[in-house]
């Protein structure tokens, strides 16, 4: 058995984000299909250790089943010395026999795709002419969201802000070159929000970073920062007056405080979940209703968009000869 082994570099050489949408959306269309399972996340944390190790399996079936596996640490704090918070690998193997078939660094596979689901829930969700938007967030997260909201909305500017200004400035000063649209940044969260109609919070805070009275009647947000139940990007306010979408009911119900800390204040229940992402797109739910309505998309990560992602690079990697094999 051969196995492929794709490093970080060769992941986004393989992955550009135009592409990254499109697997995405295909990815939870699949999902809402059917056509994939995948257990909550096991989240294990080491007493004081200073970051966790999550593990996402998941099957996808087909005439090519496949399993996946995603075995990632979060460190938080990894910001502060210029490396990825998220390091680990993405398992694929195949379906019919288990024989493993790729090794894929998950620190380009999260950031990628991450910044993909959010492009595809932009496309689905946002107004058309959504053309100001702020990221609340400086780091990796920021810098891939910046390059899906540009490829599915027509920006005229973006402003970024971070814990320390200096980090939003050699985020602007870094990405200026790359887009032809603004890039500014700013020194707190209200002033970039109160101006925006497209909002992307990729932090790790664990309380509200934006409120209620900042944001524009018609905003969409994708809020892609926080995954545990204790820890939330945006305020009750807003998510008891915004419709709420997510990228899975069961992981929203269990895993995200965005939506887990209001309704421990009673102020929302599960119908308060609008749709899946998914289920938008084969048309079983409808998304956005009004031109006016504030629309927030609560993103968790999933295994089946890690293993859909991996396996493209995969093949990719294969037909173009890009990847080590390796005897296993």
């Amino acid at each position: 058995m051969k196995l492929l082994v794709l490093n970080h570099d060769e992941v986004v050489r393989l992955l550009p984000m135009s592409e990254c949408i499109d697997v995405m959306q295909e990815a939870l269309s699949g999902l809402a299909r059917g056509e994939a399972e995948l257990p909550l996340r096991p989240i294990f944390r080491p007493e004081n250790v200073r970051g966790v190790m999550a593990m996402m399996p998941s099957f996808r079936r087909g005439d090519s089943p496949l399993f996946g596996l995603k075995a990632i640490c979060v460190f938080p704090d990894n910001a502060a010395i210029g490396i990825d918070a998220h390091q680990g690998g993405v398992l694929v193997f195949s379906g019919q026999t288990g024989e493993l078939m790729a090794l894929v660094n998950a620190s380009a596979i999260t950031a990628i795709r991450t910044a993909a689901v959010s492009g595809v829930a932009t496309r689905t969700l946002a107004r058309q002419e959504a053309n100001e938007l702020a990221i609340i967030g400086a780091g990796v997260q920021g810098r891939t969201h910046l390059e899906a909201m540009a490829h599915v909305r027509p920006l005229r500017r973006a402003r970024i802000v971070a814990q320390r200004f200096e980090n939003a400035q050699a985020f602007a000063d870094e990405m200026q070159a790359k887009f032809d649209f603004t890039i500014e940044p700013v020194r707190v969260a209200e002033e970039a929000v109160r101006e925006a109609n497209l909002i992307v919070t990729a932090t790790t805070s664990h309380d509200p970073v934006i409120k209620r009275e900042w944001i524009r009647p018609g905003s969409h947000i994708n809020a892609v920062g926080t995954y545990s139940p204790k820890a939330r990007e945006i305020d009750t306010a807003t998510i008891v007056a915004a419709s709420l979408f997510v990228d899975r009911r069961e992981s929203a119900l269990n895993e995200a405080g965005d939506y887990m800390i209001p309704a421990a204040e009673g102020l929302i229940g599960p119908d308060h979940i609008r749709a899946e992402l998914g289920e938008i797109l084969i048309g079983k739910h409808a998304g956005r209703s009004a031109h006016n309505e504030i629309t927030v998309f609560k993103s968790l990560g999933l295994a089946i968009e890690d293993l859909a992602a991996a396996e493209y690079v995969y093949q990719k990697g294969k037909e173009k000869s890009v990847g080590s094999l390796i005897s296993f």
